[in-house]
């Protein structure tokens, strides 16, 4: 059965993001006068959104008694020019992007990060061509492992969920699919959280999002 839309997710799928984030907290941190994270600390706390990413932070800094707000505030702040300066493409993903573009696929990034920091990083990157949808964190009141943005992207984009899929690099993106009622496909170099990949009960694993395959007729 052909695939009327592909969502992908940002972080960790398309572009590692990680070090701009890293040095966002980093500065988030020092402003907070508290001592930095290691970077795979900092790393595995991606994917849940700003709220959760800072709230961690600090809870692994032994501040958790601080103002949540301010550090979030911060944190944006930091990011607003750290955003796309340190992060990349990961190899495969304008092969496959254009792959999925030339066979008729629709294509929509349905993130966790906020919408105007995912279109920025998009764009940065070259990537914003390819997408006909960018779906952020706060598009909607509710983020993925909830369905709604899933399903909302559907809607944009005419596409029937059960004939979509997903790809993602973590378990958010597939309690997300499964609730939505699509299958999922994971990435192996992503950020897949403390358990690992053997954690994620998805569809398949991708090497590359160039192994994603391309549907006929789509």
């Amino acid at each position: 059965m052909s695939r009327q839309a592909v969502l992908i997710d940002l972080d960790g799928t398309l572009v590692d993001s990680a070090p701009d984030i890293f040095e966002a907290v980093a500065l988030t941190l020092r402003e907070l006068g508290l001592s930095p994270l290691p970077f795979g600390t900092v790393r595995g706390f991606i994917g849940n959104g700003v709220p959760t990413l800072v709230r961690r932070v600090l809870q692994a800094s032994g501040a958790a008694g601080l103002d949540e707000g301010l550090a979030r505030a911060l944190f944006q702040h930091h990011y607003g020019s750290t955003n796309g300066l340190y992060s990349s493409v990961f190899p495969g993903v304008r092969d496959g992007l254009w792959a999925l573009r030339e066979a008729g696929c629709r294509l929509a990034c349905v993130t966790n990060k906020p919408q105007d920091a995912s279109a920025a990083l998009l764009t940065i990157h070259g990537l914003a061509p390819c997408f006909e949808l960018v779906v952020g964190g706060d598009t909607l009141d509710r983020m993925k492992p909830d369905p709604a943005p899933l399903l909302y992207a559907c809607r944009a984009l005419d596409a029937d969920p059960a004939r979509a899929l997903l790809i993602g690099d973590s378990g958010v993106d597939v309690a997300a699919a499964r609730a939505a009622g699509m299958p999922v496909y994971i990435v192996r170099y992503g950020y897949p959280g403390v358990d690992g990949l053997d954690a994620l009960p998805c569809d398949g694993f991708i090497d590359s999002l160039a192994d994603v395959p391309v549907p006929a007729g789509a």
